[in-house]
This record gives C-alpha cells, structure tokens and sequence, in this order.
C-alpha cells in the first residue's frame, strides 16, 4: 500500500469542515472533506485559534520553542552583535544559547546544531558573510 502524502489544510477548509461538523458529526464531515475524522475531532477542539488566525494560514505547523524567554534573550543577543559588526556564527549562537541556560537554571538544554537552525528558522535568522569590510582600491585607480 502507496504511504500517504501529507497535506496542509487552510484555517478557512479547517472552518468550513467544523461547521459542516457541528450540523452533521465529524465521520459526515470526514467523507464530505475527504479527510480522517481524528482530524475533524482535533480541528473542532482548535475552533477559538482558528477563528483568530488569518483564513489563508496554514495553521499550527511546526514546533514552537520550548523556551521561548530564552530565545528571546539570544535573539536579542544576535540582533545587537551584529549592529555592532561582529559576526555571529551558528557556534557563538550555540554557545550564548547555553550560557543564558544555565543563567535561567533551565535543566536539559543541550544547544546543539539541529535546535539551533531551528531556532534561527523560527526567528528569521540566517548566517551570511560579513559585507561591512571591503577590498580597497587602488590609490592610482580613477
């Protein structure tokens, strides 16, 4: 038997199967939207956040941070290295990461590469060469 394929619904589809769910029960629903009932059941227990979200969003993917204080505090970190021209490289971000959890006395972090591109991903971080330092020309050039 084929897998699969995983699908991401719109919050607007999401709705449109609760309402359609609240008249009928989700295993009508189901069939109608050709989706699994578990679905249906998970969808209506998330009615309040659906309804808050913007129609068109791909609604609750993705991991939130497990410690948000704390990537905000390395967040911040970030944003004023490189404000003053340093660079910032996935190790310092590693490093950082695990010296503001052990100030926070938080238990278990371990900082390694995958949480950090995570980390960088869900804050609209990425690594990119240093441009503030350039080649000079020539002093003959015109």
């Amino acid at each position: 038997m084929a897998p699969v394929k995983r699908h991401a619904y719109e919050a607007y589809f999401k709705l449109q199967a609760i309402e359609y769910a609240a008249g009928n029960g989700n295993r009508a629903a189901a069939n109608h939207f050709n989706v699994n009932e578990s679905m249906v059941r998970k969808w209506r227990k998330q009615e309040s956040e659906l309804r808050q979200v913007r129609k068109t969003k791909l609604s609750f993917r993705g991991n939130k941070a497990r410690w948000p204080e704390q990537e905000d505090r390395v967040e911040q970190w970030v944003v004023e290295q490189r404000t003053t021209g340093r660079g910032v490289s996935t190790v310092t971000i590693r490093q950082k990461a695990k010296a503001i959890a052990a100030e926070m006395d938080i238990e278990h972090f371990q900082g390694g590469p995958s949480w950090c591109f995570r980390f960088m991903r869900r804050r609209h971080l990425s690594i990119h060469a240093r441009t503030t330092v350039a080649q000079r020309l020539p002093v003959d050039y015109q």
